[in-house]
């Protein structure tokens, strides 16, 4: 994957939402064939022959790629919501944001004990939803779970909030920029 393309169209936003946050905007990289391309070849390759059955995109970004990659390596998509947007029984997992808890939901029968998943979003800061919907996939008894992102920003430690040994592919990394 040429991850210089990638970041070369990725916009960073100073200060946004608040001072001192360097936002991290893929629109840009998305807009772009190129770059789209680019990365759903990228993902896909880096995914094919695992035998991963269901891929899980969390609410919004996570439902641009995910599907491309699901598509690509033959599986299927589920998509993991805030709270009230799935319309048949869900489970639920909370999780610790800065100031107070957020919570995401997906369908109770989205997945079984024989599924291998790739949860995917844009971007893995402190990990906190990342991990929110790795314990979902966990309580539903799935047999393997693979993590990835487009973005990582490092220095957030996201990845070390999964078990020692899960796979987490995050192609375009920010390290103290």
């Amino acid at each position: 994957m040429n991850i210089d393309l990638i970041k070369q169209n990725l916009r960073t936003i100073p200060d946004f939402p608040k001072k001192g946050i360097m936002f991290r905007d893929i629109t840009t990289v998305l807009k772009n064939p190129a770059c789209l391309r680019e990365l759903a070849n990228g993902l896909t390759g880096y995914y094919t022959g695992l035998g991963i059955t269901k891929v899980l995109g969390i609410e919004s970004r996570g439902f641009i790629l995910g599907p491309i990659i699901a598509n690509n390596i033959n599986a299927g998509f589920i998509t993991i919501r805030k709270p009230g947007k799935l319309p048949a029984e869900t489970i639920s997992q909370e999780y610790k944001l800065e100031y107070g808890t957020d919570k995401i939901e997906i369908h109770k029968d989205a997945l079984t004990p024989d599924d291998i998943v790739l949860i995917h979003d844009d971007l893995m800061a402190t990990g906190g939803t990342m991990k929110a919907a790795y314990d979902l996939c966990k309580k539903l008894g799935v047999k393997k779970i693979y993590i990835n992102c487009i973005v990582e920003l490092v220095d957030l430690k996201g990845r070390e909030v999964f078990p020692e040994g899960t796979d987490v592919y995050c192609p375009v990394t920010y390290k103290g920029e």
